[in-house]
């Protein structure tokens, strides 16, 4: 039984799936999330034995799910941990693995000053697979034996990304309404950071740069907002939902479900979202360093911690705060030399970074050779 809760997570255990299919085991999916839902309903008929949302985490439900899937095993994604779900295949002696397994700021600290709940959450799982050094080391501070805990690295930097060729990104900038200059992509913005980056793209425009912003907001209900913000700016707009555009627009808006990766491959400069104040989480920038993407981000990236300070220190991202995003943005649109220097940066540290899914199949064959 594989849970991944949303898109992201569906996306990054493809290979996972694939790996397990091959192996001869029988694979039933579920996700949390409507659009999770849809990728998984597009990708994986073929290397499931069936798909289902998660049942909500109290006994009469999960007893349900349990008795349809019967599983050998459970693996949870990321920040999923299910005190009923945990608690139920305990009492059957089925093993839960927790893999690229992270430990956010704010659920580390709420886990700190609750140890019971983390004890509900962490105390049944039978083996924990971090996806870095630091969280690691979070869950040993909460108790998580050592034994139990295994670093395999992040699975989503190993998810192959399919390369656009030169006449698929004509065509995709041309259905998104986007000439021919520089593209700044906002890639999983949150509220708020839409004006930050409408000022970034006049701050270029104004220093005679010819440039584009690509919006891809995290969540695509919030096309209404969005749609508001930008005809008070007074730029022209088009949103891909609503088919190929008619003409070139100012800022293109990517509200469409599981096209990051693609959107990413026609941009010069990504800005990673939800990292911008009041925010702190921050979404990942692992996508755009593995398409070699020269990186802006804001100081709230806690979910990626690690991550964002090692491509900050490798000089493939850059740190900055709203009122500076501006300013930078232009500085690195109007520089291709610097822009060079810091896509050749990621691609490095992407490849220093690869193997993830190998050591993570390694655990969940061994655990699946003890059944």
């Amino acid at each position: 039984w594989l849970q991944a809760v949303s898109v992201g997570e569906m996306l990054a255990v493809a290979p996972v799936l694939d790996a397990m299919r091959r192996d001869g085991h029988e694979v039933y999916l579920t996700t949390t999330t409507s659009t999770g839902w849809r990728v998984a309903d597009d990708r994986f008929h073929g290397v499931t034995v069936g798909m289902g949302y998660f049942p909500l985490d109290w006994w009469p439900f999960v007893r349900r799910a349990w008795k349809k899937i019967q599983p050998d095993i459970v693996i949870v994604m990321e920040g999923e941990r299910w005190p009923e779900l945990i608690r139920y295949a305990n009492a059957r002696r089925t093993p839960v693995l927790c893999v690229n397994a992270r430990m956010s700021d704010r659920s580390f600290a709420r886990m700190k000053r609750w140890p019971g709940g983390a004890r509900l959450m962490l105390d049944g799982l039978t083996r924990v697979l971090p996806g870095s050094a630091q969280d690691a080391a979070r869950f040993r501070e909460l108790g998580v034996p050592a034994e139990k805990i295994t670093t395999t690295g992040n699975i989503k930097l190993d998810v192959p990304i399919p390369p656009l060729t030169e006449a698929e990104r004509a065509q995709l900038r041309r259905e998104l309404g986007l000439g021919a200059g520089l593209v700044l992509l906002g890639a999983s913005t949150w509220p708020g950071e839409t004006e930050p980056l409408v000022e970034a793209l006049r701050a270029a425009r104004a220093a005679g740069l010819g440039c584009s912003l690509l919006l891809v907001p995290r969540h695509v209900e919030r096309r209404h907002d969005i749609e508001q913000a930008l005809r008070a700016s007074g730029l022209t707009f088009h949103f891909r939902s609503k088919g190929a555009a008619a003409r070139e627009v100012d800022v293109a808006v990517g509200d469409t479900t599981g096209e990051l990766k693609k959107l990413t491959q026609i941009a010069d400069l990504v800005f990673v979202g939800k990292s911008l104040p009041p925010h702190t989480d921050g979404q990942t920038p692992v996508e755009a360093a593995v398409l070699g993407k020269p990186i802006v981000m804001g100081p709230g990236m806690g979910n990626f911690r690690q991550i964002a300070d090692e491509l900050t220190a490798a000089g493939a991202a850059r740190r900055v705060g709203t009122a500076e995003l501006p300013a930078t943005a232009r500085e690195l649109l109007a520089d291709p030399a610097r822009r060079g220097a810091m896509a050749a940066a990621a691609t490095e540290w992407h490849r220093a970074n690869v193997g993830a899914v190998a050591r993570t199949l390694a655990v969940v064959r061994e655990e699946l050779a003890r059944r």
